[in-house]
């Protein structure tokens, strides 16, 4: 129907010229038709419409014998001038679109870059991730994830960055590279989260003039899950750093919150204060799901102001896999917020199979 639209206005100018006195005009319709086209339709066919309206305004004025007229004339001046503006128009709206498209691509090329998807099958363990980008069309932010096979066991990590835009994305891809490389050595999840803390505090000191990295900390939660869960005895292994708690859902629809036994202040703020971390231990059986998310889970809200709450609303439901459980949560908040997220989301679940 809207490929249609320039060609009804035309026509409708048209007969509406036709079937009223002289005085009245239709000039007003033949200038939509070309704007209407740049709006919604290709080059050539605003090129074709703004064509046929200085046709349609020249053919009529010549059929009621007013061609020579100055009013006819500057209403035909009117058709033309704002047909060439329409065709100006479409070559900048198209040129906006390829900006667009290009730097959509970039953008997705960058998130592949910084934060990689994890493999869906890792030493015997399965894994989803989502990251769900509050502003439109982005592609990445201040949230990360990242699963890591190691001698230890897969180490997990899911953090959050202080902070929007570039700065943000920049910190991302500095904790995300020393815990690629700090996972494989460090004994264990202590040692790694003193690395980390490491890395941030170089990057502090590499931009001293740089006030908005210079006060960057990252809220994150590191996770090991042995190798043999037969000597581990089904547990996992945390060390939470200011981050939300994760999540274990039960094969029998039971969800438990692994809690810090001690809290601690986020990565990058030892500054302020520091203690060794502490590291605590979860039961985490075959068949549940581990689930780890940052704060835009927790803080999306609804129209009356009400928190979303992922361990109430998950008590109870039984999933196939991490895959279907993460569908099914991000359709739950989204029909919780009605669509409309303040915060960035980044979720990862892991099933032992």
């Amino acid at each position: 129907m809207l490929r249609w639209l320039p060609a009804l206005l035309i026509v409708g100018g048209v007969i509406f010229d036709l079937t009223t006195p002289v005085e009245f005009t239709a000039s007003p319709l033949f200038a939509a038709a070309p704007m209407v086209a740049a709006a919604l339709l290709p080059l050539r066919t605003t090129l074709a419409a703004g064509a046929a309206a200085c046709v349609a305004a020249v053919g009529l004025a010549a059929y009621h014998g007013v061609l020579a007229e100055s009013a006819q004339l500057a209403e035909i001046a009117t058709v033309a001038t704002v047909s060439l503006l329409a065709v100006l128009i479409t070559q900048i709206a198209r040129r906006g679109d390829r900006r667009l498209r290009f730097a959509r691509s970039i953008a997705t090329v960058a998130q592949s870059a910084v934060l990689p998807h994890p493999p869906a099958r890792l030493s015997g363990l399965t894994v989803a991730a989502r990251y769900v980008a509050a502003q439109l069309d982005a592609q990445i932010g201040g949230d990360l994830y990242a699963v890591q096979d190691t001698p230890y066991g897969v180490r997990v990590i899911v953090g959050d960055v202080r902070g929007k835009g570039m700065a943000a994305v920049a910190v991302v891809a500095v904790v995300v590279g020393a815990f690629r490389e700090a996972a494989e050595h460090e004994p264990d999840l202590a040692a790694l989260a003193a690395r980390l803390e490491r890395a941030l505090e170089r990057e502090a000191q590499a931009r001293p003039g740089d006030l908005e990295e210079a006060e960057s900390f990252v809220t994150a939660v590191l996770v090991e899950l042995p190798l043999d869960a037969a000597t581990a005895g089904d547990q996992i292994r945390v060390v939470n750093r200011g981050h939300p708690s994760p999540l274990v859902l039960h094969p029998n629809g039971r969800v438990t919150r692994v809690d810090p036994s001690q809290a601690a202040l986020p990565l990058g703020m030892t500054g302020l204060a520091h203690w060794p971390d502490v590291i605590d231990t979860a039961d985490f059986p075959a068949g549940g799901i581990l689930l780890l998310y940052t704060d835009g889970v927790t803080e999306a809200r609804d129209g009356a102001g009400r928190f979303y709450d992922p361990e109430a609303r998950l008590i109870g439901l039984l999933f196939p896999g991490p895959d279907a459980m993460l569908d099914s949560l991000l359709a739950d908040i989204a029909r919780h917020t009605d669509g409309a997220n303040a915060d960035d989301m980044a979720l990862l679940a892991i099933t032992r199979r």
